[in-house]
């Protein structure tokens, strides 16, 4: 048998059309056949909010527009799909020339939102605003997931800082990029992954594995070596054999090269009792003058973990926060939704049972008082009367994107803002998802009446 030589395939500007459900493509030439190409709406928003969350975060957008702005089916798709003997060639010759020329209206990414609220909406000719479905539920899914437990982190480490360390256990290497990217929106400080720093302008952060521990005789050396080599910038990993006997070596060496003009910048705890060894390890360092010598931690940890260490007195500085992190381990998918809402027959919504969508184009309004938010209301575009702030803002136009990418410090300081003015029971770790008020406007209502919902 021959061996595969050729290169894994990546989803890429080239093909990202593609990234599409079979049965969009299906639809798109039924509408072609029948001459359905007038405009229509779809909104995207999340059902329910997962366990525990009282809130997420916005996140994603930015590959939305990027996908939006550069869609295109290309020689090779056209002939992919050709060879499935499905389409004909009248509906192939439409999709080689067609190019997103609708608009988008999103809620910015970093913003605080709920369930039921439209986080996108597109309105364009229907066969563009359908085949987008696939692509526009992946990006803004996953990214607002991740960025939601990044926040949740983010509350749970009060003053202290965290770092993503996920890339090697996330669900390919695709999702470890926009895990750190999102876990960025969401509070991470820094991520270990280098090639998301590189393309995301992100902070770098990173220690020595046990690894390099073990690749010397001795665990001092290995020390030495390692802080003489990044002199001022040098964490030591102090669990591969004895941690409090690691302590006592680190803080040895750390003495040793003061007079090199070098500082250890922290030492790293990475399993055992988290807690209770870094009590321990703080007395050494602290006696033997090492009181500018930060503990950072990891293992295992999430926004629960690292509260039940803070609570409990744990004089540990930041957290490096891995599997829990990227796969957002105890809440793992968003129950996200893209339906049509305003179509050729005007405005529509889906009655099955458990899952009734609101018909209808739509904004959502932020009340605020006293720079706190109070309530949410889901209303008809342009509806008269609303009280609050609106969230969605138009993002494209005429299939032409209307802003550059925002900045990741941008983004981070908005879901800051966001975050901080929502009520402390909406921002627990154990919200039940009721904390915060999200209304239906009157016309909405109406709306939905009219159409026997």
């Amino acid at each position: 048998m021959a061996l595969h030589t050729a290169p894994m395939p990546w989803v890429n500007d080239e093909n990202a059309a593609s990234f599409v459900d079979l049965y969009e493509l299906t639809m798109a030439a039924s509408y072609h056949a029948h001459g359905m190409t007038g405009p229509a709406t779809f909104e995207l928003s999340v059902r329910r909010l997962p366990p525990g969350r009282g809130f997420l975060v916005a996140c994603g957008l930015e590959d939305a527009v990027a996908y939006l702005d550069r869609f295109v089916f290309g020689a090779d798709a056209i002939a992919y799909l050709h060879s499935l003997g499905t389409f004909d060639e009248a509906f192939l010759d439409a999709l080689s020339r067609l190019r997103f020329t609708g608009d988008v209206w999103a809620v910015p990414e970093g913003e605080a939102v709920f369930a039921g609220e439209p986080l996108l909406r597109v309105t364009a000719p229907l066969i563009e605003a359908q085949i987008a479905e696939t692509f526009l539920l992946n990006a803004l899914s996953f990214q607002t997931m991740i960025a939601t437990k990044a926040a949740r982190i983010a509350i749970a480490c009060g003053d202290r800082t965290f770092v993503d360390f996920s890339g090697r256990r996330d669900h390919g290497a695709g999702a470890a990029l926009r895990v750190a990217r999102a876990s960025a929106v969401g509070g991470a400080s820094a991520t270990s992954n280098v090639l998301a720093g590189q393309l995301y302008g992100l902070e770098l952060s990173g220690t020595m594995a046990h690894s390099y521990v073990l690749s010397f005789a001795d665990e001092s050396d290995a020390f030495r070596a390692y802080a003489r080599d990044f002199p001022g910038n040098a964490v030591l990993l102090i669990d591969t054999y004895d941690t409090i006997e690691g302590a006592r070596r680190a803080a040895t060496v750390a003495r040793e090269l003061t007079a090199e003009g070098i500082a250890i910048r922290a030492v790293r705890l990475d399993s055992g009792d988290l807690g209770g060894l870094a009590r321990e390890v703080r007395a050494i360092l602290d006696g033997a003058g090492c009181e500018d010598v930060r503990i950072f931690a990891s293992g295992d940890l999430d926004e629960y973990r690292i509260a039940e260490l803070l609570a409990g007195g744990a004089p540990i500085d930041a957290f490096g926060v891995g599997t829990r992190l990227g796969t957002s381990a105890d809440a793992p998918s968003l129950s996200a939704i893209y339906k049509l809402v305003d179509g050729p027959r005007g405005p529509v919504m889906k009655r099955s049972a458990d899952k009734v969508s609101l018909p209808g184009v739509k904004q959502v309004y932020r009340e605020e008082r006293a720079g706190e938010a109070v309530a949410d209301t889901i209303a008809l575009e342009g509806e008269p009367g609303i009280v609050g702030r609106p969230l969605l803002r138009q993002v494209m136009a005429a299939g032409q994107r209307l802003a550059p990418p925002e900045p990741i410090d941008a983004l981070r300081g908005r879901r800051a803002a966001a975050a901080a003015r929502l009520p402390e029971a909406a921002r627990a770790l154990d919200a039940t998802g009721e904390e915060y008020p999200v209304r239906l406007s009157d016309g909405l209502r109406n709306l939905v009446r009219e159409l026997g919902g």
